[in-house]
């Protein structure tokens, strides 16, 4: 089959590669009908996350049809279409039973785990084409996939529902509800969401449906501030504004009662310690650059609730611990837990109560797929979600 292959920094190809297969009983393999490229896979492509290897297979935003299925999987059929979520979870562990599905204690193989137990204390679940810290699974920027655990994971969609529609229920779109969801909204908050990127726009999206009062966006591209407006947001251009100043004059100098960072580690700005963040990366003397994510402790009010979807990897300098603790902030994080909110957003969706399609910018063939991560990751403005078919 063809997938698209990681080679080093800024270095994808596609290339032929064998066919997955049925490793265990409760596996399915999924003909990829489309796969789209996220923000998160522009830090593999950035290599700032440095744990894959050459010719690992890509793309963890993926959907399809089932064409084979495991002799232990009583839950799909040939034929089904599904939407497959990026965390591959076993549904019997602790955290599965109790809906953390992105903190599978099973999903991560042996021989992988110990990396993400040694950097963070315990063994990571397993994460679809992102690195061998969350397993090392093969990717679904491809024309097939082997999805473990598919007795769990997938959600079969119903006929007369086309791919754009439910694709990003696999990543994002979850994603941003949980990153709202972590936000413990009240009547008559106010949200601000740093990062208007894919992630950012769904959780303000999110944030407005779960009754926020107010969601301010910021971000410093033009277009994206745009679509964040017409969903319904007051938006902030960080590069006309000073975003502490603007959103404590917005808030009568009480600050946003939420926060959300959909930025992650690869934060961009002109303020003095994204300068210094930058120099502390590129010496290898820190693994993230957290210039966002101090904004948002920094700005939101005191007794508020921070909430970061952003992915961080390592381990960053000049975190500002102190302001988290006089300030008295509640902080949640995390991977998401996507299969606990399935059936829900695909509701919202087939209602016609939310519209994921706005994203889209552009469609491409899986051949073209190195060009789409060029385009992602140079013309953010223009380039706000590309979805690949493989067929």
């Amino acid at each position: 089959m063809r997938a698209l292959t990681w080679h080093g920094k800024h270095d994808v190809r596609v290339e032929t590669v064998p066919d997955p297969g049925i490793v265990n009983p409760r596996d399915a393999i999924v003909r990829i009908t489309s796969t789209a490229i996220c923000g998160s896979d522009l830090h593999l492509y950035d290599n700032v996350i440095p744990t894959l290897r050459a010719g690992d297979i890509l793309g963890h935003e993926f959907m399809g049809e089932v064409v084979e299925v495991g002799r232990g999987n009583d839950r799909l059929k040939v034929g089904d279409r599904v939407v497959v979520p990026f965390v591959i979870a076993c549904g019997k562990c602790f955290f599965c039973e109790h809906q953390q599905y992105s903190a599978c204690d099973n999903s991560n193989p042996a021989d992988k785990a110990d990396m993400s137990e040694e950097l963070y204390g315990y063994p990571m679940s397993g994460l679809f084409g992102y690195s061998h810290l969350t397993g090392g699974y093969a990717g679904g920027q491809a024309e097939y996939v082997r999805v473990p655990y598919a007795d769990v994971g997938p959600i079969v969609v119903p006929d007369g529902l086309e791919d754009d529609k439910v694709l990003f229920l696999s990543d994002i779109f979850p994603t941003g509800w949980m990153a709202a969801e972590n936000c413990a909204i009240e009547p008559g908050d106010t949200v601000a969401v740093w990062g208007c990127g894919p992630v950012g726009l769904f959780a303000v999206q999110s944030a407005l449906l779960m009754g926020a009062h107010r969601v301010i966006a910021i971000d410093h591209y033009p277009r994206r501030l745009e679509l964040a407006r017409g969903l319904g947001a007051e938006v902030v251009n960080y590069e006309e504004a000073d975003v502490h100043e603007a959103l404590v004059e917005m808030t009568g100098g009480i600050g946003p009662d939420a926060c959300i960072d959909a930025v992650g580690l690869e934060s961009h700005g002109f303020a003095l310690d994204n300068v210094y963040d930058h120099a502390k990366t590129t010496m290898m003397m820190a693994t993230d650059r957290i210039h966002a994510l101090r904004q948002v402790i920094l700005a939101c009010r005191k007794g508020g609730r921070v909430s970061v979807p952003g992915v961080y990897g390592g381990f960053a300098d000049k975190f500002p611990v102190g302001a988290l603790m006089e300030k008295g902030l509640s902080l949640r994080t995390g991977q998401t837990h996507v299969q606990k909110y399935l059936p829900q957003l695909l509701e919202l969706i087939r209602e016609g109560k939310v519209d994921t399609t706005f994203l889209i910018s552009h469609r491409l063939p899986l051949e073209d797929a190195p060009n789409g991560y060029r385009m992602f990751k140079e013309q953010q403005n223009e380039c706000t979600k590309v979805v690949l078919k493989p067929h």
